[in-house]
């Protein structure tokens, strides 16, 4: 029998700190510049899949220095290419002791549809054909840089590439009526990540990531990974004792108190979640009202967000658009 593979030759722990717009691979600066790179990849998760972490990046050559808010509307989901996203539930001793429910044995995983992504300051309509109670859920999102199955906790944080911000919407009243936490999370746009992906390297301290939730404006979230039922080692420990885990997929840790659930007030049109990670750049969703035709589920009302399918508008200073990404590396 062949021995399970555990890669973690290709570590991206290397502090870059990367977006994904419309002009290509970016990467952050600490003056708050960004350096378009000369890569073929349209997002993080495609340069990961490429098997050599975030290194790539790093050492990439610079197409053209902006400044980031010379790119406003042009950053797009750094991880929209990601084939998997796993979830855990209850994994706050904060959340627990607010619900009341007693602490688990062992995390309760579940996925998330690859349909349901979105990204920074996009805007996701609420399901209200089917749901009154859509609920916000700021998450620390984990970035896979190298592949694992049967990876024990002393070596899970080398398989780790960087972290991101996740909003993990759900509709809890479908949650209770169908028994399916999939099917509560992955309505369209349900599955928020971004703005950008932070390298390990860079993360200040990575048992203690701290992630804080707005509504409105309005502080509803405030927590870190410290108080984690299953910290990330155990987590990764437990999922890759049954699945494998490949470059790109995504991982998110569990959500704290202050939701919507806790706090008896859902999502409504007009809202604008803000979720944020130490060292990511924030995370905006905007919501809106579901039209007839989505509530119909008219073909053309499914289409995904503009964000994902325009044409990019020229770079600011340049006649003409930026050439099409090269994309020939991004077959398996």
């Amino acid at each position: 029998m062949t021995a399970p593979r555990d890669d973690a030759r290709h570590t991206a722990g290397d502090g870059t700190h990367l977006v994904a717009t419309r002009h290509g691979l970016g990467r952050l600066t600490g003056d708050g510049d960004v350096e378009l790179l000369d890569l073929p990849y349209a997002d993080v998760a495609a340069l990961l899949r490429a098997g050599a972490g975030l290194a790539p990046a790093r050492a990439a050559a610079v197409r053209r220095r902006l400044p980031l808010d010379a790119l406003a509307g042009d950053v797009v989901a750094p991880l929209g290419g990601t084939p998997a996203v796993w979830g855990v539930g209850l994994n706050y001793h904060c959340k627990a002791r607010t619900t009341g429910r007693p602490l688990p044995t062992q995390p309760v995983l579940y996925l998330k549809s690859p349909n349901a992504g979105s990204g920074p300051d996009d805007t996701v309509p609420l399901p209200t054909s089917v749901s009154a109670q859509s609920d916000y859920e700021g998450e620390v999102a984990l970035v896979i840089g190298a592949r694992m199955h049967h990876t024990p906790a002393e070596r899970a944080w080398a398989h780790v590439a960087g972290i991101t911000a996740a909003n993990d919407l759900t509709c809890r009243d479908v949650m209770v009526a169908s028994g399916s936490p999939t099917l509560a999370k992955s309505f369209p746009g349900f599955g928020a990540l971004g703005a950008s992906v932070l390298g390990l390297d860079a993360v200040a301290d990575r048992d203690a990531i701290g992630v804080r939730t707005t509504v409105n404006g309005e502080l509803r979230q405030q927590a870190s990974t410290a108080d984690l039922i299953f910290p990330v080692p155990d987590l990764l420990a437990w999922i890759s004792r049954y699945v494998v885990l490949e470059p790109g997929d995504v991982v998110l840790t569990g959500t704290p108190t202050g939701t919507g659930q806790d706090r008896g007030c859902f999502l409504s049109p007009g809202d604008l979640v803000e979720v944020t990670v130490a060292g990511v750049l924030p995370l905006r969703t905007r919501f809106r009202a579901e039209t007839p035709a989505q509530a119909a589920g008219t073909p053309a009302a499914q289409a995904g967000t503009p964000a994902a399918t325009a044409e990019p508008d020229p770079l600011p200073g340049d006649a003409r658009p930026s050439p099409p990404l090269r994309t020939e590396s991004l077959m398996p």
